[in-house]
């Protein structure tokens, strides 16, 4: 886990560039352009630290191994998954928790009557099986 606490004027000035979806104190969420462009000019041959440069980003903010340890994240999931695979939010692991955020209430009430539908079929898988063991 990142050790990074940005300042609000460092957040700020991330938010202002372009190449950035969103920041927050220890966390920047770039954009998907921007990731594709920089495996393309990373693959081409350009440093790492040039690519962060030229899209503006201050990497005494950012911090010395950030554009060298995200272009090849970057690099690994574009080998992977192809370039779509940059967009999705967050490669490592379970995505967790599904996010209601943004949602409409019509596409929240869906999601919420099929996980009440999945929790009753296991529930009632659970009984079964405790009925053939004996134990209910």
């Amino acid at each position: 886990m990142s050790k990074r606490n940005l300042s609000k004027d460092e957040i700020a000035a991330l938010l202002k560039n372009e190449n950035v979806a969103n920041c927050s104190g220890k966390a920047i969420t770039y954009s998907r352009d921007f990731k594709v462009r920089a495996v393309r000019q990373y693959k081409e041959g350009m440093p790492s630290r040039e690519i962060f440069e030229q899209a503006g980003f201050d990497l005494e903010i950012l911090g010395k191994d950030t554009a060298c340890d995200r272009i090849k994240q970057w690099n690994k999931i574009a080998r992977k998954k192809g370039e779509e695979g940059l967009s999705e939010a967050r490669g490592r692991g379970s995505p967790g928790r599904p996010k209601l955020k943004g949602l409409s209430d019509r596409e929240k009430m869906e999601y919420l009557e099929a996980k009440v539908a999945y929790l009753k079929a296991e529930n009632e898988f659970l009984t079964q099986l405790r009925k053939k063991r004996g134990l209910g």
